[in-house]
């Protein structure tokens, strides 16, 4: 993990930013969640654990330190899990430590920070710059923190956001003992790199965001190590392994959102650049609200979503040729009470996965959140076969402070 030129670069900055006579104001919070998954079949890979439930245990505390009247602040996020079953599972990571500065019409943020691209909901293609956080969940939604220095103007006529982003993180991958995983175990320790300073490479991204009336745009340029892994088969070891591949990319990615009455629009699209192949992608659909259904509070969405990948069976990816369809019911309740449901197509390899989700507040400082993910892939082709003996029951209590 590249944080020590980070911590460096943060506590240098953070030394000249605070004067003598500043004030400080410091505010502590954050989650400890307990987690327990139950399978519905036994594991289908050699080495993983016989059990079919596994109880593990998180905390993400989070401090926030204001000063100067608010022109700096500082944000430190830690992250810690301990795995009953999964000692890949089982890891700590900095989600963010950050030191920001706000200027006239500029705003300067460095350090181990989490930034987050992408307006569609079941696919986010234009979101590059922190690395998945594999073992924590499949649906790309847990990031690694990403060291980096990023500049943003603020302009009349949009957000220019300048990127340069020292050193790489690679992917998280389950253990031999873990669920939702590959065949085969992925090899993290012996990763290579197309770059010859490997996860030194320094990357650059550029982007541009605005809104025009009920339309929200950006746009970005990105160069540098792509996040997503090849892997490649290896058969030196006393058991055969996928040794992960970062290559070097160049991507123009492209987001749009219209806020349309009770419509909201939504469509991603990419241009992947690299030495062995260049291709298109694309991510787009609706969501539609009907509000205060039944005359109730409740409000009912519905989604419908489309993605398509110019590589077509080629693609390593799970969204090539894929229709996704789900409904969202906010109870707008003092509980927050939410329930989402949706599901995933194929429209190649006729392979189709399943999600539900519930959530509900109990109290003022706790939540409980039921997610069950339910996989339906019988054509080895299809990348998601892999996970066809993996659909689970999720149950998370968090306690916040």
């Amino acid at each position: 993990m590249n944080t020590q030129l980070c911590t460096v670069l943060l506590g240098s900055l953070f030394s000249c930013s605070v004067t003598a006579d500043s004030e400080v104001e410091f505010e502590l919070s954050g989650k400890l969640s307990l987690e327990a998954r139950g399978f519905l079949e036994s594991p289908a890979y050699e080495g993983q654990h016989s059990g079919r439930g596994a109880l593990s245990l998180a905390l993400e505390p989070d401090m926030y330190w204001a000063m100067n009247n608010g022109g700096d602040a500082v944000t430190f996020k830690p992250f810690f899990r301990l795995d009953q079953q999964d000692n890949q599972r089982t890891h700590a990571d900095i989600r963010e430590l950050s030191w920001t500065h706000l200027g006239d019409g500029w705003e300067l943020r460095s350090g181990l920070r989490k930034v987050f691209w992408g307006v569609t909901e079941f696919q986010h293609l234009v979101d590059v710059i922190n690395q998945s956080d594999a073992v924590e969940d499949i649906d790309s939604e847990d990031k690694l923190g990403q060291p980096m220095i990023n500049l943003s103007l603020v302009r009349d006529w949009g957000i220019v956001d300048l990127y340069l982003l020292p050193g790489f993180r690679e992917q998280t991958f389950a253990g031999r003992s873990g669920r939702l995983r590959a065949p085969l175990v992925v090899d993290t320790d012996n990763a290579r790199y197309e770059a010859g300073n490997k996860e030194w490479h320094t990357d650059l991204a550029v982007r541009w965001s605005h809104s025009v009336g009920d339309f929200d745009l950006g746009t970005y340029w990105f160069r540098g190590t792509q996040r997503t892994p090849e892997l490649s088969l290896d058969l030196s070891g006393s058991s055969p392994m996928l040794v992960p591949t970062y290559v070097q990319m160049n991507q123009f990615g492209f987001d749009l959102q219209a806020t349309l009455n009770s419509w909201l629009w939504k469509a991603e699209l990419i241009w992947r650049d690299t030495d062995k192949e260049h291709y298109w992608a694309s991510q787009a659909g609706f969501e539609y609200t009907f509000y205060g259904i039944a005359d109730s509070d409740a409000d009912l969405g519905v989604l419908l979503e489309y993605g398509w990948d110019q590589r077509g069976e080629d693609a390593t990816a799970i969204f090539q040729n894929d229709i996704s369809a789900g409904a969202r019911i906010t109870l707008n309740d003092a509980n927050s009470t939410e329930f989402l449901a949706g599901f995933i197509h194929d429209l190649d390899y006729h392979s189709t996965s399943f999600q539900v989700e519930a959530s509900r507040r109990i109290g003022s400082g706790w939540k409980v959140s039921v997610d069950g993910r339910f996989f339906a892939a019988k054509n080895s082709r299809d990348p998601l076969s892999a996970l066809d003996d993996d659909s689970h029951i999720q149950l998370t209590l968090d306690r916040y402070f």
